[in-house]
């Protein structure tokens, strides 16, 4: 009878929990469904997702359109190009080859370039993984937008940015740079004696059986491609590249569920020694000692505290986002079909949902007094000499960054801690060496700002600009493939567009230079003999980045 009894009830305890596990499993559906559906419309372009968790799918879905003309829906075995995902591909083949012998990380260039001109300075194999070697990236060179079309062998396009002036001594900075991935695939193959698309295929996708997954192609016939698309006021086929040229840093094509392959594989040492492959997750340092938060094809973060391993991709036509969570063993994945619709943020809110470290919404905060929350008002001066002025009005804390006419509103959580509305933004405040102190967190990136008395710079003066000439600014400039500054009128004012980002209000300095109040950053048009505006150039934090108009 106690047996029946015992029994009875664990049957109860299973069922109970079963019950449990499978509306989570539906909450996390649905909150997923909404997400998605709300950025990707059923008329529109669209997205393939999946999250996984110890392997096993938890969520794999496609919303929106794979190909606008014919008015096909998208389904997660489209095909689509994943852009700089293929880092990972790229690194992890080097250390294959490391582990077969046929090279070193402290390698230099030359090993297998020798005619590389170098200017004297040691660039090896690691500086190239890690975005620190200092070689011109070529797709921030004006050029490069003439010879986008063109295929070109490896060793031949190497020639086309060789000569360029570095921007910095290798090691002293880090500078994403599309060159130096794509030297590591022309390294591969004088390594392993094959192309990099064989090597890739034979010894990755055939080894776990990613068999919708490639070396891209223009010409050859793929099932379940997805068409990629831009847009401007209007949805448009996207920019034609050729396919030779993002190489071994963003020519891959695959599948979400290929991607998850590729994620198990990675976790569970398949290609390489768990120590070897941990290099790639290593968060590397500059010569100062500062953290650069980069591996080898993989950047390194968080979400609330919790480390993440990341990367996301852009090419004409296409984004993407990958966010592995080790600690939970969860993986997210998401492809877009237009450069208009970044998956990035839509990707870290749906790991946040999986891991149950869901992103701060305002019904969590807690209620301080006048006292509590006046404590911390005043001004903070951070390392980068940006100034942060924290105030109170009718009960309510605002962060305003120097320079920016927006004010945010900051919510608390604790006595001392305030989060920003709907993302991962936030402050502790502190006291050190008795004095107020603020530490700014985004993510993994945190400055600590101390309170200064120093008041904000006055605000720039803005001069009037007609309407006339502001409209002949109007057009698309391309920044990099896949990435364009999109400069619109409206009436007295002139509005910037990047991709897959908000529009955001430029304001005249002169007649041809503009400058953003959102960040530190302007712009500055430049005509022809014919008085045609014809480039942009964009100053944002000690960079200056040129865009021809398309």
């Amino acid at each position: 009878m106690k047996i029946n009894s015992f029994l009875k009830s664990s049957v109860l305890i299973i069922i109970c929990a079963l019950y449990f596990n499978n509306s989570q499993a539906q909450s996390l559906e649905s909150k997923i469904d909404k997400i998605l559906s709300n950025q990707f419309k059923s008329n529109e372009t669209g997205v393939s997702a999946l999250v996984a968790k110890d392997g096993k799918v938890l969520y794999r879905k496609a919303f929106g359109k794979v190909n606008l003309e014919l008015d096909v829906n998208m389904t997660p075995e489209n095909i689509f190009e994943v852009g700089s995902i293929t880092k990972q591909f790229t690194s992890v083949s080097i250390l294959m080859l490391l582990e077969d012998g046929k090279l070193s990380l402290e390698d230099e260039i030359t090993k297998f370039i020798p005619d590389y001109p170098t200017n004297g300075k040691k660039i090896t194999i690691h500086h190239l993984l890690t975005h620190t070697s200092g070689i011109k990236s070529y797709t921030s060179m004006p050029s490069f937008e003439k010879i986008i079309a063109i295929d070109e062998t490896p060793l031949a396009f190497i020639d086309f940015f060789k000569n360029e002036p570095m921007d910095f001594d290798p090691g002293e900075k880090y500078l994403y740079n599309n060159s130096a991935y794509f030297i590591l695939g022309y390294i591969i193959e004088k390594a392993s004696g094959i192309s990099y698309p064989k090597f890739i295929k034979e010894r990755i996708f055939d080894k776990i059986d990613m068999k919708s997954s490639y070396y891209g192609s223009r010409t050859k016939l793929i099932k379940n491609r997805a068409s990629g698309y831009g847009k401007t006021d209007q949805f448009v086929n996207a920019q034609y590249l050729s396919l030779t040229l993002p190489y071994a840093g963003g020519s891959i094509m695959s599948t979400v569920d290929d991607m998850l392959k590729w994620q198990t594989a990675i976790s569970t040492n398949v290609f390489v020694k768990k120590e070897t492959i941990n290099k790639a997750f290593t968060n590397y340092t500059l010569n100062n000692g500062d953290k650069i938060n980069y591996g080898y094809g993989w950047s390194l973060n968080e979400i609330n505290d919790v480390p993440t391993i990341e990367h996301g991709g852009a090419i004409p036509g296409y984004l993407s986002m990958g966010i592995f969570v080790p600690s939970k063993n969860v993986y997210v994945i998401l492809f877009s079909n237009c450069n208009c619709q970044s998956p990035e943020a839509i990707a870290l809110e749906i790991a946040t949902l999986t891991i149950n470290k869901p992103k701060f919404e305002i019904s969590s905060s807690v209620k301080l007094s006048t006292e509590q929350l006046n404590k911390w008002v005043g001004t903070y001066k951070f390392n980068n000499e940006v100034l942060r002025f924290i105030t109170l009005k009718d009960g309510q804390l605002f962060s305003q960054r120097e320079g920016s006419p927006e004010l945010f509103k900051i919510y608390p959580t604790s006595a001392n801690s305030f989060s920003f509305e709907g993302g991962f933004i936030s402050y502790d405040f502190l006291i050190k060496d008795g004095k107020k102190a603020a530490l700014f967190k985004n993510r993994i990136n945190k400055e600590l700002g101390v309170f200064t008395d120093k008041e904000a710079a006055k605000e720039q003066e803005i001069v009037t600009v007609s309407s006339d000439v502001l409209k002949t600014y109007e057009g698309v400039f391309g920044l990099q493939p896949g990435f364009d500054i999109v400069i619109t009128a409206k009436e007295n004012q002139l509005f910037a567009q990047a991709t897959g980002q908000p529009q955001f209000e430029l304001f005249a300095e002169s007649e041809t230079k503009f400058f953003l109040k959102v960040v530190k950053a302007s712009v500055e048009f430049y005509k022809n003999e014919k008085g045609e505006i014809t480039a942009l150039t964009l100053y944002q934090g000690g960079n200056v980045m040129k865009a021809l108009k398309k």
